[in-house]
């Protein structure tokens, strides 16, 4: 067994000059309480050292080193870059590896604003590394979700069903409303111009094909996107920050399998079913519009019953399930995408709504063409 090296109590350093070249010798403990002295007098042998002189630095000595001692290594490699280190125990030399001199640089309080081309040449790179991360991300997804199919004992069913309570009982009230208030707004204002022809019983039909075929799911999908998809961001960003994903990471478990797959299965349950509780409140807010205008309620369940089809109604909720899906994974994306800080989580959750409102808009639009292109 190998002696025990005597640590002494406080950080020494010591010059030792050979014809070019500079050797920092360190010794002692490195700590918050002992590190003022020694860098200080590390830095009064860097400044009076000849720029063209190698230097190193002979941490052999060392016996304790927490961060002030590698911001002391770091200031030494930052303000002479080819400062060569050598002896460090093999865990702080494993902790100084993680680091750049950069990392602890001075940054300065105002920096020069960009021109105009350096600026849109920065947008365009961030878009581009945003987009080849997405389709990364939607390939694991995919890969995910086919694993689910095949093992579904293997699925996290408690927390999809939980996820689907908070995405979709919770949303009922806000999508009900607004549903309501939506078919009661249709129905008004369809009956001005049509009661100029005298066909305000044509209102039902109004109400209905726009409620079903269009209103209905992109309505509950902005919804859910404002409400579940910014929740799932900032859940999985603050699991982020907290280094709770690292650590799924270090024992093997995927992060798209274990939190991603459970909320967009509860995304793919909770959308058509919402989407279908939206059309009914409108139905209902029509209804009422409708009565007033002198129609018995019999009147406006036969022109419902003429004016949608269950091709229609098949339509929508396939659609419902393509936002589902669209407002869980890119939820998901953004909380995966936290960095670190607060601030970054509640700029997860809002890039989080964005991009979900942009891709439902983008999506239903295909759908609009598709559905065009197939005479349905």
């Amino acid at each position: 067994m190998p002696p025990a090296t005597r640590e002494s109590p406080e950080a020494v350093v010591r010059a030792l000059r050979r014809p070019r070249e500079l050797t920092l010798a360190l010794d002692g403990r490195f700590d918050s309480h002992t590190t003022g002295g020694a860098w200080r007098e590390a830095m009064a042998h860097i400044a009076g050292a000849d720029p063209n002189d190698a230097v190193v630095v002979d941490a052999s000595g060392v016996g304790y080193c927490d961060g002030c001692g590698l911001g002391l290594l770091l200031e030494i490699r930052r303000r002479r870059p080819d400062a060569r280190i050598a002896g460090l125990r093999d865990e702080t030399a494993r902790l100084l590896a993680r680091f750049s001199a950069d990392d602890f640089a001075a940054k300065p309080k105002h920096a020069p604003a960009d021109g105009f081309v350096a600026a849109v040449g920065r947008a365009t790179a961030q878009t581009a590394a945003d987009l080849v991360a997405q389709v990364a991300y939607v390939g694991e997804l995919l890969l995910a979700l086919f694993a689910a199919v095949r093992s579904p004992g293997k699925v996290r069913w408690r927390d999809a069903f939980s996820a689907a309570d908070a995405a979709g009982v919770g949303a009922i009230p806000i999508i009900g409303l607004i549903g309501f208030l939506i078919g009661l707004i249709l129905a008004f204002q369809s009956a001005i111009p049509l009661k100029q022809f005298g066909a305000e019983i044509f209102v039902a039909n109004l109400v209905s094909i726009s409620l079903v075929r269009e209103l209905g799911p992109l309505m509950t999908a902005i919804i859910v996107a404002g409400r579940s998809g910014a929740a799932f961001a900032a859940e999985i960003g603050t699991m982020r920050v907290n280094e709770e994903v690292n650590a799924l990471s270090t024992m093997g478990l995927s992060p798209v399998r274990f939190l991603v797959v459970p909320r967009v299965l509860a995304g793919i349950l909770v959308m058509p079913l919402l989407s279908l509780f939206t059309d009914l409140a409108g139905l209902v807010g029509g209804a009422i519009v409708f009565r007033s205008l002198g129609f018995p309620l019999v009147t406006f369940v036969n022109q419902i019953s003429t004016a949608v089809t269950w091709v229609d109604l098949s339509g929508a909720v396939f659609k419902s399930l393509v936002f589902g899906v669209i407002v869980a994974a890119i939820g998901c994306l953004r909380g995966l995408q936290v960095k670190t800080g607060a601030s970054a989580v509640g700029r997860a959750a809002t890039r989080a709504v964005v991009s979900g409102l942009v891709l439902i808009i983008l999506t239903d639009g295909v759908f609009s063409v598709l559905f065009y292109v197939l005479g349905i």
